[in-house]
């Protein structure tokens, strides 16, 4: 059989990507040459997109991503493009008269029929087998997929479903997979990492600092670090895992939305401001060193100007050491689409989100000058032309800042070195290595 190639795009978030890396992984087993690329318009058999479908630009993005591919295929570059993931999940009636060029149309969960159509056989997905495509040291760990919360802004469970956690013990094996092959860091991620294990049948129990300890125990697994906790019913007693792990991160990317009640109420969250702010001052005074990642949304209905003064009040005396933002959009189907009138002004939306990050940005600045002449153990990631570039413990990839380190020996990606910072700005630190 001639081996075929295939160009994969993935766009979105991380949990796409473990996708992405499951299907180059069975691409492989099947005797297809498969490559992940950004180029939609690279020579290919066939071209797999897959894509995010969780806001407007994000939705803007894998549409002309599409059309990249077809104008590629009308060239003659491309023979045969096919769609997977979130969009097509979510508007699977809608998009094949939308987009004739595609030739074939698949949701977030059944990507493996691409391997069944290509090889002609019918193929199963037997495993979480992946071939990462992160940095060979860090690897993306997705721990349950879907969501049971139904936030009135989010289309998420619309496009997933229903929360899934996995055992434990499928992760403790992939995890060990991943270590034999040399990965060292692991991000933990889900759509709801707080809920993990309700739905494993063992008395609906939070089973997050279970299986966190378990993953921790696992030789080769340097650190730990978890990603999109919710705030309501937060398992509490991950805090004590947190600080009494070594190797469990002391990171959490945790979204909170808004601290406004009113507004906290139209965004069905579950939570007032004042049980956020409990929750925040127990992780910190449990947690030595705690950096909080969150995100926060400006213009939701409902936030008028004195919600958004407090909004600002809360970020200036949190102090988030990480923080995004954006401004609300109106996603179709949901609660908030159904029920709630979208009748902020665009403009007043992007002025308090610019007032919003530039507060942010003031705080990230002070909080890197303040590490000016500490040492960190930190990461190497890769070689730059001036610098080494790495990561400490508080940096989740690709979001959060980096470490760039002077070039005055020779140091390998995936490296561990203590470097000493002499210089900071708002999104990254300079230092020099130690010894």
């Amino acid at each position: 059989m001639k081996r075929r190639q295939v160009n994969i795009v993935s766009l979105g978030c991380s949990k796409n990507l473990v996708d992405t890396e499951r299907l180059l992984s069975m691409m492989a087993a099947n005797g297809i040459r498969a490559e992940v690329t950004e180029r939609p318009d690279l020579p290919a058999d066939i071209l797999v997109v897959n894509t995010c479908g969780f806001i407007g630009d994000a939705k803007e993005a894998s549409i002309d991503t599409i059309l990249q591919g077809a104008e590629a295929k009308a060239n003659g570059r491309i023979n045969r493009i096919f769609v997977m993931g979130c969009l097509s999940e979510r508007y699977a009636k809608e998009l094949p008269a939308e987009l004739p060029e595609v030739d074939g149309w698949y949701g977030k969960f059944d990507w493996p029929a691409i391997v069944s159509d290509i090889t002609g056989t019918q193929t199963s997905a037997k495993s979480h087998d992946r071939i990462i495509t992160t940095p060979g040291h860090h690897a993306y760990l997705k721990v349950s997929e879907g969501c049971n919360r139904f936030c009135a802004f989010c289309a998420i469970p619309l496009i997933t479903g229903r929360m899934h956690s996995r055992p434990i013990e499928e992760l403790d094996a992939e995890v060990r997979a991943l270590t034999s092959r040399g990965v060292k860091e692991f991000n933990i991620i889900a759509q709801d990492l707080s809920s993990y294990g309700t739905d494993l049948g063992v008395g609906h129990r939070q089973l997050l600092p279970q299986m966190v300890e378990r993953l921790a125990d696992i030789p080769g697994v340097e650190w730990l670090r978890l990603h999109y906790a919710y705030p309501t019913d937060f398992p509490r007693d991950l805090l004590r895992v947190m600080a009494e792990r070594e190797n469990v991160c002391s990171y959490l990317d945790i979204a909170l939305q808004h601290i406004s009640d009113p507004v906290l109420s139209n965004m069905r969250r579950h939570i007032t401001g004042a049980q956020t702010r409990d929750l925040i001052a127990e992780m910190r005074a449990t947690v030595p060193d705690l950096h909080l990642r969150t995100t926060l949304m400006v213009g939701f209905p409902g936030e008028g100007d004195k919600e958004f003064d407090e909004l600002m009040e809360f970020v200036a005396q949190t102090r988030f050491e990480r923080m995004g933002a954006f401004a609300y959009c109106e996603e179709d189907d949901t609660y908030a689409a159904k029920h709630l009138p979208d009748n902020i002004p665009g403009d007043v939306k992007a002025q308090r989100l610019d007032r919003l990050m530039a507060l942010q940005e003031s705080i990230s600045l002070d909080i890197q000058e303040n590490k000016i002449g500490q040492t960190f153990k930190i990461i190497i990631d890769r070689e730059e032309a001036d610098y080494y570039v790495g990561r400490t413990q508080w940096d989740s990839p690709e979001v959060d800042p980096e470490v760039l380190v002077e070039k005055d020996r020779r140091l390998n990606s995936g490296d561990f070195v203590n470097v000493t910072i002499t210089s900071a700005m708002p999104f990254e630190l300079i230092g020099k290595a130690n010894g």
